[in-house]
C-alpha cells in the first residue's frame, strides 16, 4: 500500500485566487482545489474514473488505499465501518480482485492457523503477484553409517468413532377409552357434549367423523359417573394457541384425564318390616304380622 505524498498544486488560471472555483463555460462542475500539506493520499483518474467500477468499488478501492498497512480491511471489519450491506461490500471487493486493484490470498500459518492476506494496488496489477516463497531449509547433514537412525514415531491411531445412538422410537397414542355397557342413550349424551364444546371454546369445531371417533371415549366418563360439567371443564381449559388439531388434543384428553372407575356399593340386605303387634299394637320388627316378643313370652308364661 503507498504511503502518503505531498503533491504539487495544480496550475491555476490566470487572474484566479488559489481557493476559488475555476469558472467553467458551460453549466457543469466547478473545482475548488486547496493545496493538501497532510493526511492525503494520490488516487489515479484510471481508479476514480473507472468506466467498469461500480461507485462502491471506487469509493471501498479509494478507502483501502489511504489506510495505513497492516489495517483491517476483512469484510466484518468493511460492514461496521459502512453503513452498505455485507453482500455489496463483498461484491464491490470481487470488482476491485476482477480489475486488479486488490488482491487476497488464503495462507496457512505455522500454527495451522488459515488467515486472509490482502494486497492492494493504487495501479491496475495485469500478472498475478505470487506471494514471496519461502526460503528453502538447508539439506540435512549426512549422517554416517555409524550413527543408528531413530526409529519413526508411532503415529497414534484414533480410536473407531462410536456407532449412532439410534433416535428413540415415537411414543404411541394412547387409545380411546370405550364404554364396558354402551347404550344408544349413552352415546347421545356424549355427543351432545362434543357437539357444545364451541360454546365454551369457539376453537373446538369438530366434524361428525371426530364426533363419532370421541364419542365412546366420553360416554366412558358418564359411565364412570362424570357429569357434563366437568367432562366440558377437562375439555376446554388451558387450550394452546394456536390450535391446529382440536380433534387429537380432545383424544389426548379423554385418555390420559379418564377418571378411575367407581367401584359398585357394597350389598346389605334391605332392613326388616315394621310390624303392629295383634294384641297390644305396638311396632316391633318382624318378616311377617304377628305378634311382639313381649305379647309372646306373657303368653308363654299365662300357659
Amino acid at each position: 500500500m503507498d504511503n502518503q505524498q505531498i503533491i504539487a498544486p495544480s496550475h491555476a488560471s490566470s487572474g484566479t485566487r488559489p481557493g476559488t472555483p475555476s469558472r467553467a463555460r458551460s453549466g457543469g462542475v466547478l473545482h475548488v482545489n486547496v493545496r493538501h500539506t497532510s493526511h492525503f493520499t494520490v488516487v489515479g483518474n484510471h481508479l476514480a474514473q473507472h468506466q467498469d467500477l461500480s461507485l462502491v468499488a471506487i469509493g471501498l478501492a479509494t478507502h483501502i488505499q489511504s489506510l495505513p498497512a497492516g489495517a483491517k480491511v476483512g469484510i466484518k471489519f468493511l460492514v461496521e465501518r459502512f453503513p452498505e450491506s455485507e453482500a455489496r461490500i463483498a461484491e464491490a471487493l470481487r470488482e476491485l480482485e476482477e480489475n486488479g486493484y486488490l488482491r487476497r490470498d488464503r495462507e496457512r500459518l505455522a500454527s495451522g492457523r488459515v488467515i486472509t492476506r490482502t494486497t492492494s494496488y493504487n495501479q491496475p496489477c495485469t500478472e498475478a503477484v505470487s506471494p514471496a516463497a519461502p526460503t528453502p531449509a538447508p539439506a540435512p547433514a549426512r549422517v554416517p553409517a555409524r550413527v543408528p537412525v531413530p526409529a519413526p514415531a508411532r503415529v497414534p491411531v484414533a480410536p473407531p468413532a462410536p456407532a449412532p445412538t439410534p433416535a428413540p422410537a415415537p411414543t404411541p397414542a394412547p387409545a380411546l377409552p370405550r364404554p364396558q355397557a354402551p347404550t344408544p342413550d349413552l352415546h347421545q349424551r356424549a355427543s351432545a357434549i362434543l357437539l357444545g364444546l364451541r360454546r365454551e371454546a369457539p376453537v373446538l369445531v369438530l366434524s361428525d367423523k371426530d364426533i363419532r371417533s370421541l364419542a365412546p371415549a366420553v360416554a366412558t366418563w358418564l359411565e364412570r359417573d362424570a357429569v357434563p360439567e366437568t367432562i366440558a371443564r377437562a375439555l376446554t381449559t388451558d387450550l394452546p394457541v394456536p390450535l391446529k388439531y382440536p380433534a387429537k388434543l380432545l383424544a389426548h384428553r379423554l385418555s390420559t384425564l379418564l377418571p378411575a372407575s367407581v367401584p359398585p356399593a357394597p350389598f346389605s340386605p334391605p332392613p326388616v318390616p315394621l310390624q303392629n303387634c295383634d294384641d297390644c299394637d305396638r311396632a316391633f320388627r318382624a318378616p311377617e304380622p304377628g305378634r311382639c316378643g313381649e305379647c309372646v313370652a306373657e303368653s308363654s308364661v299365662t300357659t
